[in-house]
């Protein structure tokens, strides 16, 4: 079945509504399942805001537009509840928590529901949809093939769940920011491309002269760095 990222989609095995682009064609290796991505979008926005970004990726590629489970306003969703302070960004963690548990049983889900690759998922969000991402990948990587921080950061009170480095290890990882960013510092991306090497991501790391934003640039480079993820994957 063909879906368009026009219709918001809800699953009655998944946690998340959400939107779906299909595959071109089909990339069922060998009996395994569809090669799959989920894009997390930004706090107060929605999932729709991706849609561009979704339909520039690898054709062979099933793309999961998924809807973050707290309503802030008409069309505004996001992952959890954040000020931002003089000390830095201060986040509702129980709200974190809960996204993160949902994320992590919507792509168990995915099999079943859609035939996806259990060994071929990806996971990438823009601002605290990259921060969900990396919230998911570091914690459990038995379920992601890799991930990417788009203009994010990595949440410092995952640090009890994060999964050890021979776990990690086999993780690949895109880190994306702006220099001149204004709501997210580019120090949080430097902390996180530490960290990352730290825990033996093979990671991906790239800095711009640009803002609080997902331009070309990042998105260009997120979709060759992704598609060349899939080229590994299948040999």
């Amino acid at each position: 079945m063909q879906h368009s990222l026009n219709d918001l989609v809800t699953h009655p095995a998944l946690p998340l509504a959400h939107r779906l682009r299909s595959p071109a064609a089909a990339t069922d290796d060998a009996g395994g399942g569809i090669a799959c991505l989920i894009l997390l979008h930004g706090v107060g926005a929605n999932e729709a805001n991706l849609i561009d970004l979704a339909q520039r990726q690898d054709p062979r590629l099933l793309v999961i537009l998924a809807r973050g489970p707290l309503a802030f306003g008409p069309a505004q969703f996001g992952w959890f509840n954040v000020n931002f302070t003089s000390g830095g960004p201060v986040i509702n963690a129980p709200q974190a928590e809960a996204s993160r548990a949902a994320l992590v049983q919507f792509i168990e889900g995915l099999p079943a529901a859609y035939g996806v690759d259990p060994q071929r998922i990806w996971i990438a969000g823009f601002s605290q949809g990259g921060i969900l991402s990396a919230s998911v990948a570091l914690s459990r990587p038995d379920r992601v093939a890799g991930f990417g921080i788009l203009s994010g950061r990595i949440l410092p009170e995952i640090a009890p769940i994060t999964a050890p480095n021979e776990l990690t290890q086999n993780l690949a990882g895109f880190v994306s920011h702006g220099i001149e960013d204004n709501k997210l510092t580019v120090e949080f991306a430097r902390s996180a491309q530490r960290l990352l090497q730290q825990k033996a991501v093979q990671l991906t790391y790239r800095e711009y002269n640009a803002v609080h934003e997902l331009n070309a640039a990042m998105q260009g480079d997120f979709c060759h760095w992704l598609s060349q993820q899939l080229d590994a994957t299948q040999g």
